[in-house]
């Protein structure tokens, strides 16, 4: 997939009077489930007359259509498409692209999850469980400029974990090629093998885990793997201060 786009359908020539009439309105839907994202683009046309759907299935793609569509009304972003790890694509987008208000949709309805993507500043959470009314109530709610998630989660601690937030922080400063580097350096992959599916030179890679490494203020491409980890829903407890390896490998 390589940001496809699409009208949104409502189905349904009476819209009714809760539907938010909104000439032009895009919306980027980031998930790799075909099924999910019909459902999902079925909901904002019961929504929005006339969407304009744009669609991402991966990091790569995300990447390409968030920068094309800047100005896009609203992003809903799967924690877990390929090449993303955890809430490092929620925190990279809201640095990046403030004004693009985001919903997570998760398999997961894990009330500490839910938080921590509020807390990473995601402006609502559906889960993908939700039958297709939720999926409406809560896109509009969000256009609506409220902060949409499900019944019963409490919200009144909105401040992230210091480290986590220092790591968030940090991520915001990355371009987008560095970003995907870190990403691929997560899954376990070679500078050589990063350049291969990236179609650039090793060189070029190792001047990206530099930058990566000096701006995340770690010593090694380990330290920086490590403090990824610490945005997966699950996060592992970060291993004492000096991790082996080499920055440059």
């Amino acid at each position: 997939m390589s940001g496809e786009i699409r009208n949104g359908d409502s189905g349904n020539l009476d819209l009714g009077e809760d539907q938010i009439l909104t000439a032009a309105s895009t919306f980027i839907v980031a998930d790799d489930h075909p099924l999910f994202r019909e459902a999902l683009i079925h909901a904002i046309g019961n929504c929005v007359a006339g969407a304009h759907i744009v669609e991402a299935d991966s990091l790569d793609t995300l990447q390409v259509v968030v920068e094309e569509n800047a100005d896009a009304d609203l992003l809903f972003l799967d924690l877990n498409m390929p090449g993303v790890s955890g809430f490092s694509a929620l925190a990279w987008i809201r640095s990046n692209h403030a004004s693009l208000p985001t919903v997570i949709v998760s398999a997961s309805d894990d009330p500490a999850v839910i938080r921590r993507s509020i807390q990473h500043g995601a402006s609502g959470f559906i889960p993908k469980s939700s039958p297709i009314g939720t999926l409406e109530s809560g896109i509009r709610a969000v256009l609506d400029g409220e902060v949409w998630v499900p019944e019963g989660i409490d919200l009144r601690d909105d401040r992230l974990d210091s480290e986590e937030a220092e790591i968030a922080a940090a991520l915001s400063s990355l371009t987008p090629h560095q970003f995907r580097v870190l990403m691929m350096l997560g899954e376990g992959l070679l500078n050589k093998q990063i350049a291969f599916q990236l179609g650039v030179s090793e060189a070029t890679i190792k001047a990206h885990v530099t930058a990566v490494l000096r701006k995340m203020n770690v010593n090694n491409r380990t330290q920086a793997v490590l403090a990824v980890q610490q945005l997966r829903i699950s996060a592992p407890s970060l291993l004492e201060t000096e991790s082996g390896g080499d920055a440059a490998t």
